[in-house]
């Protein structure tokens, strides 16, 4: 019932890590595919021969394109991931018990603003608590949140709805977390939420080593890099937090 989408760009030492860890699911993905972003450079020599479907991509085309690439799923459930997460061996299993309560987009971190500021005056970086993998953000339940990262748990048919508008190609690395978010809510009324993350069972994790692989020299939001349009990217991660609030996105605490 679930597709997986794993994406290549400049960790290639990860994807055997994530293969392992999704074959070793409790309830693993009866498919699994690969967007393979621009191949042509030299970091990235996947060698997974033809284990599972690949999609190579002679250009970067950022962080949107995994998300219209997982249109050819054949499941009607997908979870997409980021190159730095492993997910816990039941992460799945947790995400399909969370839908039954608690139908919406799923991740395995969010951020809940607390005071949100008008549009006019908002950041990205006010004041939020997060919840999810991380050490001082563990929940025991499901949690509602704004905007979800790192994996992305959802039915197929709501792409459908992630489509309806289209960004701004100079924020192709990032908004899609947002993006989605925001779509849910204004087109379909789905919420979004961070499944159980107990402290004491990191099997129902969406990410173990988030902390390790999220922070490395490659991290554009450890180092800042340029967008492809040449933006530090925490420049644009901003003015995309911006444009989405005056375009009409209510955080939790503004509804």
């Amino acid at each position: 019932m679930i597709t997986a989408i794993l994406n290549g760009f400049r960790r290639p030492d990860n994807l055997n890590e994530q293969l392992d860890a999704l074959k070793n699911q409790s309830v693993p993905p009866t498919e699994i595919l690969l967007w393979y972003n621009h191949p042509g450079d030299d970091n990235l020599n996947y060698d997974i021969g033809t284990e599972i479907p690949v999609a190579y991509c002679n250009y970067n085309f950022g962080v949107w394109a995994r998300f219209y690439f997982a249109m050819n799923a054949s499941n009607p459930y997908i979870c997409i991931f980021d190159d730095d997460t492993i997910p816990g061996k039941r992460w799945l299993e947790n995400c399909m018990e969370t839908m039954k309560t608690h139908e919406g987009l799923l991740g395995t971190v969010g951020h809940l603003y607390l005071n949100p500021l008008p549009p006019e005056r908002a950041s990205y970086y006010e004041h939020y608590v997060r919840f999810g993998w991380i050490d001082n953000g563990n929940n025991d339940v499901p949690v509602e949140v704004d905007l979800i990262g790192h994996s992305w748990f959802f039915k197929k048919e709501w792409l459908s709805y992630y489509t309806r508008e289209l960004p701004d190609p100079k924020y192709n690395t990032c908004g899609e977390d947002m993006h989605f978010s925001y779509m849910l809510q204004k087109y379909a009324g789905v919420k979004t939420f961070v499944p159980p993350h107990p402290t004491n069972n990191r099997e129902l994790w969406g990410s173990i080593k988030g902390s390790q692989y999220g922070a490395d020299s490659v991290s554009m939001w450890e180092t800042n890099q340029p967008s492809l349009e040449g933006t530090p990217f925490k420049q644009i991660m901003n003015e995309y937090f911006v444009e989405q609030r005056k375009r009409g996105w209510k955080l939790i605490n503004e509804r």
